[in-house]
Protein backbone atom coordinates (compact mmCIF):
# COMPACT_ATOMS: atom_id res chain seq x y z
CA UNK A 1 0.00 0.00 0.00
CA UNK A 2 1.31 3.44 -0.89
CA UNK A 3 1.93 6.02 1.80
CA UNK A 4 -0.48 8.52 0.24
CA UNK A 5 -4.23 7.96 -0.04
CA UNK A 6 -4.94 6.49 -3.50
CA UNK A 7 -7.45 7.84 -6.00
CA UNK A 8 -10.87 6.36 -5.25
CA UNK A 9 -10.25 6.11 -1.50
CA UNK A 10 -12.68 7.55 1.04
CA UNK A 11 -11.77 10.64 3.04
CA UNK A 12 -10.40 9.65 6.45
CA UNK A 13 -12.43 11.08 9.32
CA UNK A 14 -10.98 13.61 11.71
CA UNK A 15 -11.82 15.75 14.72
CA UNK A 16 -9.48 18.72 15.01
CA UNK A 17 -9.45 22.17 16.63
CA UNK A 18 -9.79 25.19 14.38
CA UNK A 19 -8.24 28.61 14.69
CA UNK A 20 -11.73 30.05 15.22
CA UNK A 21 -12.07 28.23 18.56
CA UNK A 22 -14.35 25.45 17.28
CA UNK A 23 -13.61 21.75 16.80
CA UNK A 24 -14.37 20.33 13.37
CA UNK A 25 -15.14 16.86 12.07
CA UNK A 26 -15.23 15.66 8.48
CA UNK A 27 -19.04 15.50 8.72
CA UNK A 28 -19.22 19.24 9.41
CA UNK A 29 -18.54 19.75 5.70
CA UNK A 30 -21.27 17.42 4.43
CA UNK A 31 -23.07 20.28 2.68
CA UNK A 32 -20.11 20.83 0.34
CA UNK A 33 -20.44 19.30 -3.12
CA UNK A 34 -16.65 19.09 -3.30
CA UNK A 35 -14.22 19.16 -0.39
CA UNK A 36 -10.61 20.27 -0.71
CA UNK A 37 -8.47 19.11 2.21
CA UNK A 38 -4.95 20.45 2.04
CA UNK A 39 -1.96 20.11 4.30
CA UNK A 40 -0.32 23.44 4.91
CA UNK A 41 1.58 25.32 7.60
CA UNK A 42 2.68 28.77 8.70
CA UNK A 43 6.28 29.02 7.55
CA UNK A 44 7.01 27.03 4.37
CA UNK A 45 7.94 29.30 1.41
CA UNK A 46 6.02 27.01 -0.94
CA UNK A 47 2.90 27.64 1.16
CA UNK A 48 3.37 31.37 1.65
CA UNK A 49 4.36 31.76 -2.01
CA UNK A 50 1.14 30.12 -3.24
CA UNK A 51 -1.40 31.18 -0.60
CA UNK A 52 -2.86 33.85 -2.87
CA UNK A 53 -3.35 31.36 -5.71
CA UNK A 54 -5.14 29.06 -3.26
CA UNK A 55 -7.22 32.00 -2.00
CA UNK A 56 -8.25 32.95 -5.54
CA UNK A 57 -9.24 29.36 -6.32
CA UNK A 58 -11.21 29.01 -3.08
CA UNK A 59 -13.00 32.31 -3.73
CA UNK A 60 -13.77 31.36 -7.33
CA UNK A 61 -15.41 28.04 -6.45
CA UNK A 62 -17.10 28.93 -3.15
CA UNK A 63 -20.47 29.61 -4.80
CA UNK A 64 -20.25 26.28 -6.65
CA UNK A 65 -20.33 24.30 -3.40
CA UNK A 66 -16.60 23.79 -2.91
CA UNK A 67 -15.28 23.97 0.67
CA UNK A 68 -11.62 24.26 1.64
CA UNK A 69 -10.05 22.87 4.81
CA UNK A 70 -6.40 23.57 5.60
CA UNK A 71 -4.66 21.29 8.10
CA UNK A 72 -1.34 22.07 9.78
CA UNK A 73 0.33 18.85 10.94
CA UNK A 74 3.85 20.20 11.33
CA UNK A 75 5.60 19.59 14.63
CA UNK A 76 6.08 22.73 16.70
CA UNK A 77 9.17 21.03 18.10
CA UNK A 78 10.75 21.20 14.64
CA UNK A 79 9.41 24.63 13.68
CA UNK A 80 8.07 26.61 16.68
CA UNK A 81 6.33 29.06 14.33
CA UNK A 82 4.03 26.22 13.23
CA UNK A 83 2.38 26.07 16.66
CA UNK A 84 -1.31 26.76 17.20
CA UNK A 85 -0.98 30.38 18.45
CA UNK A 86 0.90 31.25 15.26
CA UNK A 87 -1.87 29.57 13.24
CA UNK A 88 -4.45 31.80 14.93
CA UNK A 89 -2.30 34.85 14.28
CA UNK A 90 -1.84 33.89 10.64
CA UNK A 91 -5.58 33.58 10.06
CA UNK A 92 -6.24 36.88 11.82
CA UNK A 93 -3.65 38.58 9.62
CA UNK A 94 -4.59 37.05 6.27
CA UNK A 95 -8.30 36.17 6.67
CA UNK A 96 -8.00 33.15 4.38
CA UNK A 97 -11.27 31.72 2.98
CA UNK A 98 -10.82 28.28 4.50
CA UNK A 99 -11.12 26.54 7.83
CA UNK A 100 -7.66 26.11 9.39
CA UNK A 101 -7.24 23.06 11.63
CA UNK A 102 -4.43 21.82 13.88
CA UNK A 103 -3.31 18.19 13.73
CA UNK A 104 -0.91 18.18 16.68
CA UNK A 105 -0.83 14.37 16.96
CA UNK A 106 -0.07 14.09 13.22
CA UNK A 107 -2.56 11.20 13.05
CA UNK A 108 -4.57 12.91 10.31
CA UNK A 109 -1.46 13.57 8.23
CA UNK A 110 -0.62 9.87 8.50
CA UNK A 111 -4.19 8.84 7.59
CA UNK A 112 -4.15 10.96 4.43
CA UNK A 113 -0.51 10.30 3.65
CA UNK A 114 0.45 13.97 3.55
CA UNK A 115 3.89 14.32 2.04
CA UNK A 116 4.60 18.01 1.65
CA UNK A 117 3.22 21.46 2.29
CA UNK A 118 1.11 22.22 0.45
CA UNK A 119 -0.48 18.85 -0.46
CA UNK A 120 -4.03 18.95 -1.86
CA UNK A 121 -6.67 16.23 -1.69
CA UNK A 122 -9.93 16.82 -3.58
CA UNK A 123 -13.02 14.74 -2.70
CA UNK A 124 -16.35 14.52 -4.50
CA UNK A 125 -19.79 14.66 -2.84
CA UNK A 126 -19.41 11.05 -1.68
CA UNK A 127 -16.01 11.98 -0.21
CA UNK A 128 -14.19 9.82 -2.73
CA UNK A 129 -10.72 11.07 -3.64
CA UNK A 130 -10.64 12.43 -7.20
CA UNK A 131 -7.35 14.38 -7.11
CA UNK A 132 -4.16 14.47 -5.06
CA UNK A 133 -1.04 16.55 -5.60
CA UNK A 134 0.13 20.12 -6.04
CA UNK A 135 -1.95 23.25 -6.35
CA UNK A 136 0.16 25.12 -8.91
CA UNK A 137 3.42 24.52 -10.76
CA UNK A 138 5.37 27.38 -9.11
CA UNK A 139 4.29 27.44 -5.46
CA UNK A 140 7.21 29.60 -4.30
CA UNK A 141 6.04 32.37 -6.66
CA UNK A 142 2.44 32.18 -7.77
CA UNK A 143 2.91 35.18 -10.08
CA UNK A 144 5.09 32.92 -12.29
CA UNK A 145 2.43 30.18 -12.44
CA UNK A 146 1.69 28.61 -15.81
CA UNK A 147 -0.35 25.61 -14.57
CA UNK A 148 -3.02 25.63 -11.86
CA UNK A 149 -3.75 21.94 -11.29
CA UNK A 150 -6.18 22.61 -8.45
CA UNK A 151 -8.26 25.04 -10.47
CA UNK A 152 -8.36 22.68 -13.47
CA UNK A 153 -9.49 19.83 -11.21
CA UNK A 154 -12.26 21.92 -9.67
CA UNK A 155 -13.41 23.17 -13.08
CA UNK A 156 -13.71 19.59 -14.29
CA UNK A 157 -15.37 18.38 -11.09
CA UNK A 158 -17.94 21.17 -10.93
CA UNK A 159 -18.76 20.63 -14.62
CA UNK A 160 -19.27 16.92 -14.01
CA UNK A 161 -16.34 16.02 -16.28
CA UNK A 162 -13.78 13.27 -15.60
CA UNK A 163 -10.63 14.48 -13.89
CA UNK A 164 -8.05 14.63 -16.68
CA UNK A 165 -5.00 14.55 -14.39
CA UNK A 166 -5.93 12.92 -11.05
CA UNK A 167 -2.40 12.92 -9.60
CA UNK A 168 0.54 15.30 -9.80
CA UNK A 169 3.87 15.30 -8.02
CA UNK A 170 4.20 17.67 -5.12
CA UNK A 171 6.39 20.72 -4.87
CA UNK A 172 6.98 21.91 -1.33
CA UNK A 173 8.56 21.41 2.06
CA UNK A 174 8.21 17.98 3.62
CA UNK A 175 5.83 17.59 6.54
CA UNK A 176 7.80 18.19 9.75
CA UNK A 177 7.34 14.93 11.66
CA UNK A 178 7.72 15.09 15.42
CA UNK A 179 10.95 13.59 16.73
CA UNK A 180 12.49 13.40 13.26
CA UNK A 181 15.06 15.45 11.39
CA UNK A 182 13.49 18.48 9.68
CA UNK A 183 14.00 16.89 6.25
CA UNK A 184 12.94 13.32 7.14
CA UNK A 185 10.41 11.54 4.94
CA UNK A 186 8.69 8.20 5.72
CA UNK A 187 10.42 5.25 4.06
CA UNK A 188 7.37 4.38 1.97
CA UNK A 189 6.80 7.95 0.78
CA UNK A 190 7.40 8.48 -2.92
CA UNK A 191 6.44 10.60 -5.89
CA UNK A 192 2.78 10.22 -6.82
CA UNK A 193 3.35 9.83 -10.58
Amino acid sequence: MSFTLPIGASAPKFTLPGTDGHDYQLGDFDDAQILVVFFTCNHCPFVTGSDEATRQTADRFRDEGVAFVGINSNSKNTYPEDDFPHMVERMETHDFPWTYLHDESQDVARAYGALRTPHFFVFDKNRTLIYTGRGIDTPRDYASMSVNDLERTLEEATNGDPISVPMTNLIGCNVKWDGKDAHWMPGDACDLV
